[in-house]
């Protein structure tokens, strides 16, 4: 499957609260809506291998994030909360309401697992269950960051500097920096579809496009933050059913104290883009059963059921504090 992406997929473009959010809309129309959300630096285009299998059985969402492809730029403001993660869900939930959604699954990876993270806090009666893809929460990263994580995930922090510092060097080459991020984290798989890489690289040669990345760095290190030490003094965790996924090669594990309905952590595999490689498993086996489980058993059992057919193995399962499976490819 390649971009872009098949027909039955239709664009609708929303601005419920005031900044237009580019959506597609697809899939199956008695199925339970799921909405999938993009990383950095992406666009709703990064799904194109997961959307056409989900929409088999979903309804599915599309969105791109304000800031990011041709949703809106809105100015950060001196506290950059046009870009805090409370602001970016409300988005989410305004323009699922406006299709009509009362509630929904939520899928995310990167930023957009962390807006998802908001967006089930924030909004419980709306999110159904959860699924975070190569991310724990922004507090937990930020509160126990040490010298491999900085080597590791540098460029947070300086996109996070005071503009224009950020803006001016990508501004200079955005094409190198977009195409050398995206490399820098792949680890083995499949090479990226080059076409997913050119929408990336044409919406991120709009300078509006730069600065408001920056601004949701900007805005993770201070609103965001507030809003998550905010959220843990006052004990509130997700409730929904959660999977937690990540590349072997991430720093990625689920902290208990966050999550009142772990099922799984994890799981073993190339690279750190999760949803763009093309593995049958995790893309249709796994990531669509998914937002249909039910307890840690299910998992297990989906686990040990797939692993012969889909070429992989159990190599360690954990019951304790953080209970998750690791597969990985015979």
């Amino acid at each position: 499957m390649t971009v872009p992406l098949p027909d039955l997929f239709k664009r609708v473009t929303l601005a419920p609260g005031g900044v237009r959010i580019n959506t597609l809309v697809g899939g199956n129309e008695s199925g339970p809506p799921v909405l999938l959300l993009h990383g950095y630096p992406q666009t709703h285009v990064m799904w194109h291998h997961v959307a056409p299998i989900l929409a088999q059985d979903h309804l599915v969402v599309l969105t791109d994030l304000r800031g990011y492809g041709d949703s809106g730029k809105p100015p950060g403001g001196p506290t950059h909360e046009a870009y805090a993660k409370r602001t970016m869900a409300r988005d989410q939930a305004l323009v699922m309401r406006e299709l009509g959604f009362d509630e929904f699954a939520v899928v995310g990876h990167d930023r957009g697992a962390r807006v998802a993270h908001r967006l089930t806090l924030d909004y419980p009666h709306l999110v159904t269950k959860l699924a975070v893809l190569d991310i724990v929460p922004t507090r937990h990263a930020l509160r126990t960051a040490d010298l491999d994580f900085g080597l590791a995930y540098w460029h947070w922090f300086f996109l996070a500097q005071p503009e224009p510092l950020p803006e001016h060097q990508i501004g200079a080459d955005p094409v190198g920096w977009v195409r050398g991020r995206m490399s820098s984290w792949r680890r083995g798989g499949q090479p990226f579809d080059p076409q997913a890489v050119d929408e990336y690289v044409r919406c991120f040669r709009e300078p509006a496009a730069i600065h408001a990345s920056c601004e949701d760095y900007r805005a993770a290190t201070g609103t965001d933050l507030e809003d998550d030490d905010a959220a843990a003094a006052r004990g509130q965790r997700v409730t929904v059913p959660l999977l937690a996924l990540w590349g072997e090669h991430g720093f990625v594990r689920v902290h208990r104290s966050y999550v009142a309905n772990l099922t799984v952590g994890g799981t073993a595999y190339v690279g750190n883009v999760v949803p763009e490689m093309p593995t049958r498993w995790l893309m249709e086996d796994h990531l669509d059963w998914t937002l249909r489980y039910k307890s840690r058993d299910e998992i297990l059992a989906f686990a040990r059921e797939a692993a012969p057919t889909a070429d992989l193995a159990v190599i360690e399962e954990s019951t304790g504090w953080n209970p998750f499976v690791t597969l990985t490819r015979t």
